[in-house]
């Protein structure tokens, strides 16, 4: 028994390293020994284990040959799987989610491939369920504004220019509107002023009806076709400062026109007003005032019948396009010439473009060129602020990342690109059934519809 004892202890102490096991024999173990091929096998196995445990060890100290089969390293051991699996499969649901993002698509030269998505059944909705029960404000009511006086008791006239594109244009009919009644005054039929660059020769009369305008309003202010013939310098109210009030402030109260305008309205008994965008604020005029605005924009305004034949007709052939039911989008883009001018932004082009872009500024708004020293800066500011135009590729991007899908159609309703047909590029390439308003018809009123 004491034999056995000591023969079993050497037997534990042999196996406990690989390099004596073959030495020492145990008493109890048969006496056969394994073939040269077998031995071999298994030093070698020996070695890529012992080889492995070393680099382990190298990086993890507690992964050394004679702790790795301690209960505790153990624990540790499998903590450690435990968390590389748990990041791995992080990493691989990140990377899956971006791969299936809506706005990542993959470039191939000058062609994107995007991913398909799966439109939401609610993207045609509209989100705001509660605006389905609003009743419009803009209906005169008895005792919340007065009549419009006679033409002996005005306090006199006001012109103004309407400036800008067509939707800017109906702001400053609407505000015009609402400062003559401020002030008392007869408000002169507003001159749509020519676009530096559409050059647009249209008239207030070529656009809307001017008989409906006037007697739809007839009870809120007193408006007249044209100058009145007892004033006979008609070129004085379009050049002469005397005649011109320019110190209008962006988004003005009620009460400054009452201040500053109104004494020099009774004391020339007609003034122009100038420059007139923006130039009434809302929070700060009377609730009246602001529906009488409405009333302008909604109903006094009144496009001639031909136009609506014609705007209904485009809206027939893109429903027709889509089918019945499908829906489509009107998309004004707002990235024509003068609009990248005017914003005084940098966008990316070549050095030729850049440089004739440059001479366009310092010819249209030199004042605010100067010497073009500053526009780097400013161009820096106001892209951070999010205050440039959108280029087509960065509107593709907004549109795929809200979730449209490149099956969406899409009609472009606006002027001549900047940049023409390489700056549509990646838009086209994201939403391929894009068209022009061209394709729908040869009148550029599509653009009467901003999205």
């Amino acid at each position: 028994m004491v034999e056995l004892r000591h023969s079993s202890s050497i037997g534990s102490r042999a196996s406990s390293s690989p390099m004596k096991r073959d030495d020492v024999s145990s008493p109890l173990a048969p006496d056969n020994h394994p073939s040269d091929d077998d031995d071999h096998d298994r030093h070698s196995s020996k070695d890529r284990d012992r080889h492995f445990w070393y680099h382990l060890s190298s990086i993890c100290p507690f992964f050394n040959e004679d702790a790795r089969f301690s209960p505790h390293n153990s624990r540790i051991w499998l903590l450690f799987v435990l968390f590389l699996v748990l990041a791995g499969f992080v990493s691989v649901s990140s990377i899956v989610n971006r791969l299936n993002a809506p706005y990542l698509c993959k470039k191939d030269g000058i062609v994107l491939h995007c991913p398909h998505v799966k439109e939401a059944s609610s993207l045609w909705e509209n989100p705001y369920s509660a605006t389905t029960s609003w009743k419009p404000c803009a209906e005169r009511r008895d005792g919340g504004i007065s009549d419009p006086p006679s033409e002996n008791e005005t306090t006199g006239y006001i012109f103004i220019h309407a400036e800008g594109g067509l939707n800017q244009q109906r702001i400053a009919i609407c505000n015009a509107v609402a400062v003559a009644k401020i002030m008392n005054a007869s408000l002169i039929l507003p001159v749509l002023k020519q676009d530096q660059i559409w050059k647009d020769q249209t008239k207030f009369e070529d656009i809307f009806d001017v008989d409906h305008f006037i007697d739809y309003l007839k009870d809120d202010v007193r408006i007249v076709r044209d100058i009145p013939k007892w004033f006979t310098d008609k070129t004085e109210l379009f050049t002469s400062i005397r005649r011109t009030v320019k110190n209008i402030p962006k988004y003005a109260p009620a009460q400054f026109y009452i201040d500053n305008v109104l004494p020099r309205i009774k004391e020339k008994k007609i003034m122009a007003l100038k420059p007139f965008v923006d130039r009434l604020g809302y929070d700060n005029v009377p609730p009246e005032i602001n529906r009488l605005r409405c009333r302008v924009n909604y109903h006094a305004l009144k496009f001639l019948p031909e136009i609506e034949q014609m705007a209904d007709l485009l809206a027939s052939r893109m429903r027709n396009r889509t089918g019945g039911s499908n829906p489509y989008m009107a998309l004004h883009l707002r990235f024509e010439k003068g609009m990248v001018g005017l914003s005084f932004c940098d966008f990316v082009g070549t050095r030729e473009e850049k440089a004739k872009m440059a001479e366009y500024r310092k010819k249209e708004w030199p004042r605010r060129y100067k010497n073009g020293s500053h526009l780097w800066q400013l161009a820096l500011q106001k892209r951070k602020e999010g205050r440039c135009p959108l280029e087509p590729g960065e509107v593709a991007v907004l549109l795929r990342a809200m979730g449209y899908s490149k099956e969406t159609q899409i009609y472009v309703a606006s002027g001549q690109v900047y940049g023409g047909n390489n700056r549509m590029a990646p838009l086209r390439n994201m939403f391929p059934y894009l068209e022009a308003c061209d394709k729908l018809g040869s009148l550029r009123l599509l653009g009467l519809f901003e999205v």
